[in-house]
């Protein structure tokens, strides 16, 4: 699993700066400069980043975020007037779309379809796991991080989603023809209501949200390759980290691949980048699942040795309920993108087909029973497993005891702003 999380990260890198060049095909002049030219000053402003280490990555996601919070937020309260009717051209459009052409492309298959496109958009939350290995006071930098989180997923992600299918319709010509930020749905329900210039605002936050994402791909993929070869399952190179907390090698490697992005100016880029999307489609469905069981591993373990639940840090709000739930959605996820990878939309039964959709699930098996064939590693039971390795020592009633006074000594409305935030 170790491998499939660096892997699905080392080739987000080249996908996110492809996207970021293409992004500025939105405005005309641009067009006519090389891809290679923009792909080269994104792969530069990441580098930089990223020589700054933890601190850096962490300035750099701030500011990123703090953008992208406030064009969410904005975006929320012009779709609602739009929907209302308050936009200079469209008019009312309600539900409209939800019933011509409809709520759901191609019924039950057109849903599992997307399954992929929307795990890819929601990967990057598990490195607030992986920041807090690196930050100074874990006990009180990871919930509030985790909560955080939460709300942004709950209000930004679903609510913006909402709006967007309100506004645009699923057959928009736009939507299904035009290729980069002009087949952004945003864009397109800021165009179709006639605002000049915030189509661009919103196509500069597109961007920056790319760039992003190609950070923190840097991060995720160096720090994964790191702890991959501090447990003896990567070349120990990976191991090594700088004063600043930098895994060198790591970062090293995944810059390199980034490079990958200039085979878009080959004219055979497309059919190679369809198969870097392949070997990483389906790593958050394996992730997240991986990470759902060893929570709930974890926690059998803890009992079986003899720990209480009060001596762990921070639980997750719903225990391992929540964990089993996200493991079952997971597996429910991975069977239904096996049966729109057998029997695709509109196409008969194909393998190339089948192996760009799938393409992740037999390296992971392969890559397992070789590992199993090769190490014969004994298989871990909840007594066997180690949970002291690696652990800070904390005094958690002191802690506990003045986390309690400092909250005493808030407001009512504080009390709840720290509780829910």
């Amino acid at each position: 699993m170790g491998w499939n999380y660096a892997m699905q990260w080392l080739v987000v890198l080249p996908l996110e700066l492809t996207a970021a060049a293409i992004t500025l095909e939105f405005w005309k002049g641009s067009a006519n400069v090389n891809v290679a030219v923009w792909i080269t000053i994104f792969l530069i402003l990441i580098i930089v980043i990223n020589l700054f280490g933890v601190r850096g990555y962490g300035e750099a996601e701030f500011v990123f975020s703090a953008i992208k919070v406030v064009a969410v937020i904005g975006f929320i309260i012009l779709g609602v007037i739009l929907n209302c009717g308050g936009g200079p051209r469209g008019g009312y459009v309600g539900g409209r779309y939800w019933r011509d052409p409809g709520a759901f492309s191609n019924g039950f298959k057109g849903v599992c379809s997307v399954f992929v496109t929307a795990a890819f958009s929601f990967a990057g939350t598990e490195l607030v796991g992986l920041a807090a290995a690196e930050t100074e006071n874990p006990r009180k930098t990871l919930p509030r991080a985790v909560k955080q989180v939460f709300w942004r997923i709950t209000l930004f992600y679903i609510i913006s989603l909402l709006l967007v299918g309100m506004l645009v319709p699923y057959n928009n010509e736009n939507l299904l023809g035009a290729s980069g930020a002009n087949a952004s749905p945003f864009v397109i329900a800021i165009t179709n209501a006639g605002i000049n210039g915030l189509d661009s605002v919103m196509n500069v936050v597109i961007m920056i949200s790319v760039l992003s994402v190609g950070n923190s791909s840097v991060y995720g993929s160096s720090r994964t390759l790191a702890a991959l070869a501090d447990n003896g399952l990567a070349p120990k190179i990976f191991s090594y980290v700088d004063r600043e907390g930098r895994p060198l090698a790591g970062v090293l490697v995944s810059l390199i691949l980034g490079c990958l992005a200039y085979i878009n100016c080959s004219a055979s880029g497309t059919v190679v980048f369809n198969w870097l999307v392949a070997l990483s489609g389906l790593s958050n469905f394996f992730t997240w699942g991986s990470i759902c069981a060893a929570h709930i591993m974890f926690r059998r373990a803890w009992k079986v040795q003899g720990y209480t639940v009060d001596q762990i840090p921070f639980r997750a709000a719903l225990g391992t309920w929540g964990s089993w739930l996200g493991l079952i959605m997971n597996i429910l996820c991975l069977i239904a993108q096996f049966y729109v990878a057998l029997f695709p939309i509109g196409g008969s039964p194909d393998a190339e087909s089948f192996f760009m959709s799938y393409l992740a699930f037999p390296i992971i098996i392969v890559t397992y029973l070789g590992w199993k064939i090769y190490k014969r590693p004994a298989f871990m039971t909840p007594r066997t497993i180690d949970l002291v390795t690696g652990r800070r020592d904390m005094d958690l009633d002191a802690i506990r005891r003045e986390e309690e006074l400092l909250n005493m000594n808030r407001s009512k409305l504080k009390r709840a702003y720290y509780w829910c935030c």
